[in-house]
């Protein structure tokens, strides 16, 4: 008995070292373009358009200062200041009206309720570039253009179906007899949302969060259309202003920028992983 353990253990060991080198390698892979932009905004900038070298042969720390200087006349503290906010309001968004209409479609009767939630299901499979000109429309003649306005507002009427679904799928894994005993204790609709189910949505709350924050602090496109004043882009609008800048590109101070643009993100997921990674597992995007 023990010589034939001992034989599995010798031909697990190398398959186990192979699995590794296996996953070594596709890391190395995935983390490449990371590394790649790092290197780069250590690089002057004629090393960046002459060498193809993944080390930089001289190191400066000159671009960073470029970038925090900012660019068009706003410091990147500004173009910071102005991504939290935007991101911070739809996460404040989702968070409320997402809550508040999963629950509604989780644990409460009321008419054309099921037709409702296919409705709603539909709208995910729509592509955003459908409603975009209608949406502006609506925003312009609200005289919203180039305000946060139209980033913001619709993450406060739960218009993000995917995040519905997921904290719905959450609600209905619940036991139905802890808002059978709330009820019998004597509250309504409105105190079992808070004093039970609610708290019990903890998982699915913080990954609708963290998708959110992170989605929006990427987004490029809706900013890109509602915002024109440099004073009010966000992170990924000012990066276009190291492009072509007084006729020549600041490549330097632009991938500087762009490393600068990732530290939050990623700060931001090592902060809450365990809490992602728990929301993502007992929600409905694990059971769906």
């Amino acid at each position: 008995m023990t010589a034939v353990l001992h034989r599995r253990r010798r031909i697990a060991r190398p398959r186990r070292i192979l699995w590794h080198v296996a996953c070594l390698a596709l890391l190395a892979v995935l983390l490449y373009p990371v590394v790649w932009l790092v290197s780069m905004s250590f690089k002057p900038v004629d090393e960046i358009l002459q060498s193809l070298s993944l080390l930089p042969r001289r190191v400066v720390f000159g671009n960073y200062s470029d970038a925090l200087a900012g660019s068009g006349g706003v410091s990147a503290w500004r173009f910071f200041a102005n991504s939290v906010i935007v991101s911070v309001l739809a996460v404040a968004g989702n968070l409320v009206s997402c809550t508040l209409a999963a629950y509604a479609f989780a644990r409460l009767r009321f008419r054309l309720r099921k037709v409702l939630f296919a409705v709603m299901l539909a709208t995910i499979m729509l592509p955003a570039h459908v409603v975009l000109i209608p949406q502006y429309t609506i925003f312009n003649e609200l005289d919203m253009i180039d305000t946060f306005w139209p980033l913001a507002l619709p993450k406060f009427l739960a218009t993000d179906a995917f995040f519905i679904f997921l904290i719905v799928q959450f609600m209905r894994g619940l036991p139905d007899e802890l808002a059978d005993a709330a009820r019998i204790d004597g509250c309504g609709p409105i105190r079992t949302f808070g004093y039970v189910v609610l708290p019990l949505t903890r998982p699915a709350l913080v990954t609708t969060g963290i998708f959110t924050f992170i989605w929006t602090w990427n987004d490029f496109l809706s900013q890109l259309i509602y915002l024109s004043t440099p004073a009010k882009y966000t992170l990924p609008l000012a990066l276009r202003l190291y492009i072509d800048q007084t006729s020549e590109t600041s490549y330097g101070a632009m991938f500087a920028m762009s490393v600068l643009t990732l530290l939050p993100i990623g700060l931001f997921f090592l902060v809450f992983q365990r809490m992602l990674v728990q929301g993502v597992t007992t929600s409905g995007m694990g059971g769906a």
